[in-house]
């Protein structure tokens, strides 16, 4: 994947993130899924068992920050900041939503 973000914002008072890529795909990311699924360790398991994040239903993208020229870091209102999300991982967000959202919800 080589999609580059021509634009990233927070839109809805920080409930999604919109985003247009250089291949004219545009997608509303939900703070939801970006949360839940985000690519920190203490919710990947990284060294263990994958963390299921409940109750986040309601959290805010508060901040966004560019992290060199390959990603972004989200400050959401729980105050969660750990994880980078690369551009592929935002695309692949982008694109699969649904699943990732059925796949979290089947989970809880």
């Amino acid at each position: 994947m080589n999609a580059w973000p021509l634009s990233i914002k927070k839109i809805e008072d920080g409930k999604n993130l919109l985003i247009l890529f250089d291949d004219n795909c545009e997608f509303t990311i939900s703070a939801e899924l970006l949360r839940v699924e985000g690519p920190s360790a203490d919710i990947q398991g990284h060294g263990g068992p994958k963390i299921i994040v409940k109750n986040k239903s309601d959290v805010l993208v508060n901040k966004i920050e560019e992290v060199g020229n390959y990603a972004i870091r989200i400050i959401f209102s729980d105050d969660h900041s750990s994880g980078i999300f690369s551009w592929d991982l935002l695309y692949d967000f982008g694109k699969n939503q649904k699943s990732y959202l059925n796949s979290y919800y089947n989970s809880l």
